[in-house]
């Protein structure tokens, strides 16, 4: 028989819990207070420094506008997917269904191995291999080269977790219909993981607007707008301007780089809007609901 509760073990366990919940709320305010600080200076100085200017005018030294550094972060990030995107889900689904084999068990090793490499080595590889060593020199190419070795690992673990996510009966239901492996991975795992997916590319967008350490070795940084050559000609970006002038003596400088910082923000927070109301309209209805 289990012993009845006493007043002063129910007091004991109230005053247990609240101690609990108190730390919690600590560790919350430790973790939430500087990142609400941030949000709050760079919104704020941020919104007080935009005009139309910033969107029509390039940067002229620490003045001038945002538009070279807008056009470019917009470049290198799309020619970033433009790589990344396709190598990243392929190699996804081929970890979720075929990964079981020793060279899937490798991929999956060296997957790990490239997210824990800094960002600042992969640049330093880049300059070597591609601006100095095939002669690009700063450039477009060069960078978003980079920024897609830095994100098709996060692109191919997100698509794997997503196709292994999938229920096998929903596979095994296709194979009994008399459908091909192809068939039951596009037309039936696919659609089911591709919010999994978008989740992942989403995930290398925001990594990819605020990277700067590898710019700084493979596209440089010009004061003009990005002319469409790949090679041989660098170009600006935002979080270039966030580094180099916020370190200015100069009140438009730091108007600029808090400018910049507020942009980069604006950016994923739409990105990250924008993707979920595009994943609730395209999930089907349940049962009962319009």
């Amino acid at each position: 028989m289990s012993r009845p509760f006493k007043p002063s073990r129910i007091v004991r366990r109230k005053w247990l819990s609240a101690f609990g919940w108190v730390l919690s709320a600590g560790a919350f305010l430790l973790v939430a207070t500087p990142l609400l600080d941030i949000l709050y200076t760079v919104f704020h100085k941020g919104l007080s420094a935009l005009s139309l200017t910033l969107f029509t005018k390039v940067t002229n030294g620490i003045s001038g506008g945002l538009l070279n550094a807008i056009t470019g972060t917009l470049a290198l990030v799309s020619g970033a997917l433009v790589f990344a995107a396709p190598i990243g889900i392929l190699a996804g689904i081929y970890l979720s269904e075929f990964g079981g084999t020793r060279f899937g068990q490798t991929v999956r090793f060296l997957d790990d191995v490239l997210t824990g490499v800094p960002s600042i080595v992969l640049g330093y590889f880049s300059y070597v291999t591609l601006v100095i060593g095939l002669g690009w020199q700063f450039s477009v190419l060069a960078g978003s080269i980079t920024l897609a070795i830095m994100v098709v690992p996060y692109i191919a673990r997100f698509t794997e977790i997503a196709f292994l996510q999938v229920p096998n009966s929903l596979r095994e239901a296709g194979y009994a219909l008399g459908l091909r492996e192809f068939t039951v991975i596009t037309r039936i795992a696919l659609p089911l993981a591709l919010p999994g997916i978008l989740t992942g590319v989403l995930f290398a967008i925001a990594i990819s607007l605020g990277e700067t350490a590898p710019l700084i070795y493979t596209a440089g940084w010009s004061n003009f707008l990005w002319n469409g050559r790949l090679i041989h000609e660098p170009i600006g970006y935002l979080t270039y301007v966030v580094w180099s002038f916020i370190n200015q003596p100069f009140r438009s400088a730091h108007a600029l780089a808090f400018a910049a910082a507020f942009l980069v923000i604006l950016m994923v927070l739409v990105i990250n809007v924008g993707l979920t109301i595009l994943l609730k309209r395209g999930r089907p209805a349940r049962p009962g609901q319009r």
